[in-house]
């Protein structure tokens, strides 16, 4: 396993923990926390960074590129969904 597949494994074992942790204090919190994953316009925008990443990432550095574009892509629908529609 790669340096940077590393890094990535340890970012996402953070938002796990840190999930797991509101969970324990305030029941109920995580799934507010994973609300994005059922959000049309934050999915949206994550599979367009997904798609926009995957490519350069893939020639760049292969399994681990797309890992990262795959990472990049939930962070980007995280904050989109944390966003109000305009309107």
């Amino acid at each position: 396993m790669g340096p940077a597949l590393l890094i990535a494994v340890v970012i996402v074992a953070a938002f796990v923990i840190r999930t797991a942790v509101a969970e324990l204090r305030h029941p109920g919190a995580g799934n507010a926390r994973w609300a994005s994953l059922k959000d049309t316009r934050a999915l949206a925008a994550g599979a367009v960074t997904a798609g926009v990443l995957a490519w350069p990432g893939w020639l760049q550095g292969g399994a681990e590129g797309l890992v990262w574009a795959v990472l990049a892509a939930v962070l980007v629908a995280f904050v989109v969904s944390k966003q109000k529609p305009a309107g």
